[in-house]
This record gives C-alpha cells, sequence and structure tokens, in this order.
C-alpha cells in the first residue's frame, strides 16, 4: 500500500462510508485547502524522567510555585525555552539515566485546525529524525522452533546492549481537557507522568502491581499515565481510590481524552485510536482497530499475509523499511498455516489491523497521512459533539487545554518530545486568546 495515496485507496475501499454519506456536510480532508489554514509552530522537547514526582519535588528549582498553581510557562518562558530542556535532557544526568545515541532533545511541530458542521480536522507536521517513515512495529520471528517477539523500542536494555533491533512505530497524540482536569491548564502532560510507570524512576515490580488493590480491581499488569485525582497520594501510584470513587471523577469529566495516531497500528486504515487517562491510560468503550498477532497458548501467529495477493507469506530483517508491512485483516491476511514451510528468520506482524474490527466509543477518530522529504503530514478528524461517556464533548467556541506528542526513532514511553500545554479555540470569538484557533470551512 503505497503512503501517499492512504486516503484514496481507503475511500475506493468503502472505509469512510460514514464520511462519505455526510458529504454536503462534512470535507474530505484530502481536499482541505491547509494554504488558508494559519499555522502555529509549537516547541516540543525531550522530558527524560521529568515526573509529577520531580516537578514537585526539591529537586525542581520551580517546585515552590507549581505547589502554588503557576505554569510551567510562568518559568521557562524564554524564546528557545523548549530547545534548551531538550539539549539538556536528552543528553543525560538525573533525569536520563539511559540517553538514547543520536537522539534529538527537539522537534518543531506545526499545527493547523479547522471545523466544519461534523468534525474537527487537526493537522500535524513535524520532521523525523530518520531518512525513513517510522511504520515498521515489532514482530513475531520464527527462530527455527517456535516464535518470539522481535524488535523492542530504543530505550529497552536489550536494545540499549545491542542484543535487539530497534523497532516502535512512530505516534502522534494529543490530550485534550476541558477545564475540569484541576492542574493540566498548568501543568499539562506532567500531570499524567509519574515515578513508578514505564522506564520512569522507581519503576513499578511485577510484585507490586500484584498487590495493589487497585491494579487488581482494574485487572491491570503494569502502570501508565494516571490523574492525580485518581490516588489517595497524588504522588504515590499505590494509593489508589477505589473504583467507585474513580467513576464518580470520569463521571463528573475529571478525566483527559487521549487521541493517538499510529504509523503502523492505525494509519493502514485511516484512524487514530480514541482513549482517555484517568486512573491508567485507558481505551475507550468498544474495540480498537488494531489486536495482538500472537496465540496465547502456541505464541505463533494467527494471521499471517496472504501469498496470493502481496507475493509473499512473511519477511525476513533484510525487507524491513524497504516498503509498508501492515497485516489488515480485510485485505491481505489469511489464517496462519503452521505447516507452510516456515523457516529460521521468518517474520510475520505482532499485530494485525481492522478497520471492521473497530467498534463503539474505540472508533470515533479517523485519520489520514503522508510521510514525505523527510516529514510527517498527519490530519486527525475528530467529530464534534461526542456524548460518549468517555470523550470530551467539542463544540463551536469551545476552548480547549491541550498537549502534544510526537514518539519519533522506534522509541515509546518516556522517549517521545511533547509540548507544554496549549489551548485550542473552535472558531472563538476575535479578542479571545487562544493559541490555536481552528478556522470555519465554507
Amino acid at each position: 500500500m503505497k503512503r501517499k495515496n492512504l486516503w484514496v485507496q481507503l475511500a475506493a475501499l468503502g472505509a469512510f462510508g460514514a464520511l462519505g454519506s455526510m458529504a454536503a456536510q462534512a470535507a474530505d480532508p484530502a481536499k482541505i485547502n491547509w494554504k488558508k489554514i494559519p499555522a502555529v509552530n509549537v516547541g516540543l522537547f525531550y522530558p527524560g524522567q521529568s515526573s509529577y514526582e520531580w516537578l514537585t519535588g526539591k529537586e525542581h528549582d520551580g517546585a515552590s510555585k507549581v505547589k502554588r498553581g503557576e505554569s510551567c510557562v510562568s518559568c521557562h518562558d524564554e524564546k528557545d525555552a523548549e530547545k534548551e530542556l531538550g539539549a539538556s535532557l536528552v543528553a543525560g544526568g538525573p533525569l536520563e539515566p539511559r540517553p538514547v545515541k543520536g537522539k534529538d532533545g527537539y522537534k518543531d511541530l506545526k499545527v493547523q485546525a479547522a471545523y466544519d458542521s461534523k468534525n474537527v480536522y487537526l493537522r500535524f507536521q513535524w520532521p523525523t529524525l530518520n531518512a525513513y517513515p517510522g511504520t515498521e512495529h515489532q514482530y513475531l520471528r520464527f527462530d527455527g522452533k517456535e516464535w518470539k517477539v522481535w524488535g523492542f523500542p530504543k530505550l529497552d536494555k536489550i536494545v540499549q546492549d545491542r542484543h535487539m533491533q530497534g523497532i516502535y512505530e512512530d505516534r502522534m497524540s494529543v490530550m485534550i481537557d476541558d477545564g475540569k482536569v484541576p492542574g493540566f491548564d498548568k501543568q499539562g502532560c506532567w500531570l499524567t507522568c509519574h515515578d513508578g510507570q514505564r522506564d520512569m524512576a522507581k519503576q513499578f515490580t511485577r510484585d507490586e502491581i500484584a498487590a495493589n488493590a487497585l491494579m487488581k480491581a482494574i485487572k491491570r499488569n503494569d502502570l501508565r499515565k494516571y490523574l492525580p485525582a485518581s490516588r489517595n497520594d497524588p504522588s504515590d501510584w499505590k494509593s489508589g481510590k477505589t473504583v467507585d470513587e474513580i467513576n464518580a471523577v470520569k463521571a463528573a469529566g475529571g478525566f483527559l481524552d487521549l487521541i493517538q495516531w499510529r504509523a503502523h497500528r492505525s494509519n493502514p486504515v485511516g484512524m487514530a485510536d480514541d482513549g482517555y487517562v484517568l486512573e491508567w491510560r485507558n481505551f475507550d468503550a468498544g474495540s480498537n482497530m488494531f489486536s495482538g498477532n500472537a496465540d496465547a497458548k502456541t505464541h505463533a501467529p494467527k494471521f499471517m499475509w496472504d501469498e496470493k495477493k502481496v507475493g509473499y507469506k512473511s519477511i525476513t530483517v533484510g525487507d524491513l523499511r524497504k516498503g509498508d508491512h501492515f497485516l489488515i485483516r480485510e485485505q491481505n491476511a489469511v489464517p496462519f498455516d503452521p505447516n507452510a514451510g516456515w523457516k529460521e528468520g521468518d517474520m510475520i506482524p505482532d499485530y494485525v489491523v481492522s478497520r471492521q474490527g473497530a467498534k463503539g466509543s474505540a472508533a470515533d477518530n479517523n485519520a489520514i497521512a503522508e510521510w514525505k522529504d523527510g516529514v510527517w503530514t498527519v490530519v486527525m478528524i475528530r467529530p464534534l459533539g461526542l456524548t460518549n461517556a468517555d470523550d470530551k464533548t467539542l463544540k463551536e467556541g469551545g476552548v480547549y487545554n491541550v498537549g502534544f506528542a510526537v514518539h519519533d526513532d522506534n522509541i515509546t514511553t518516556r522517549g517521545h518530545h511533547v509540548s507544554f500545554n496549549k489551548t485550542l479555540g473552535l472558531g472563538v470569538k476575535k479578542g479571545t486568546q487562544v493559541d490555536i484557533n481552528a478556522v470555519k470551512l465554507p
């Protein structure tokens, strides 16, 4: 599948039937004249392990201001603040114990926004560190006897020790607050990032997770983003509130919407996933467009490529980054045949994607994307007026606190680039101060 014409191909396959039926009201994202939409440059920087606990702790010179409710940018307001912070943190030190060789500390993110009667269209452009798009994700590789996961993020020790290849998809993420999450307008995504999480300081252990009442109640086996309101002690992940208490916070709107575009697990079917952050980094109700491809008992793949359609049933390491290696259930996948003459080194994606498999609130968001001349261009399409219990309702005239993040160069978790909090307006009146004001389409 060619990256350039992804939207056209998906439309031909009927993937956007719902949007097509609203053609008179909803814009075709591929045909919006973005030259007429104002662009805002947002600086993104590498944050290392600068968690909420660090932000409010004695190691941070601005902790007293944070505790008084002042914003990060009240101190970091100089012109090149993000560049200076990123360059310092990515190089290593107390906030980056495992620096990644060659990692960039800063990115320029170009943001544009438009809307019509049906959707908000958020357009992002950023340069990739590598001279190729990060569309590869982890694989299942046959070692001659069994299938094992191949490829891990660059922050993982196995990759840093050069025992495994660094493979991970590029991602573009947006967190949205409608003013109901205390502190997000000041501290942004640092409100969700805590000691104990994956790749953070004082990382959880399996025994700690197994013994924790909240983790057992929500059936999680690791620790991811969470909001202070979900804990009795905001700086202690182990102090979780009860599920009933957390549900009450959610019902009052005290969660963050999280939209993630994924170059491997959502882009092939023209989507961005839909989630939210409260007691954990959750997906919305329903089902996602991606799912694991490994059989829980045998660890062998569930699906393989249809050789009659694509010319191969698997790839090898030498084929990586020489095309798009997506396993799409409706287009190029067939059930795995264990007797197909597998050889050592054969590789099949560890995830299978399916637009038809995406259902419910989890399937709200569409996207189109193109990588060209070292730059990703991604357009997220978010419906207006959603009333799901796990979504923020976006509407004309509204103002929202937003945070942006880019994952690049085969990395995940804290290895991303993030923005300070910004504000997004949807056609707000002249005189209303916002960082990005969406333009209403004709």
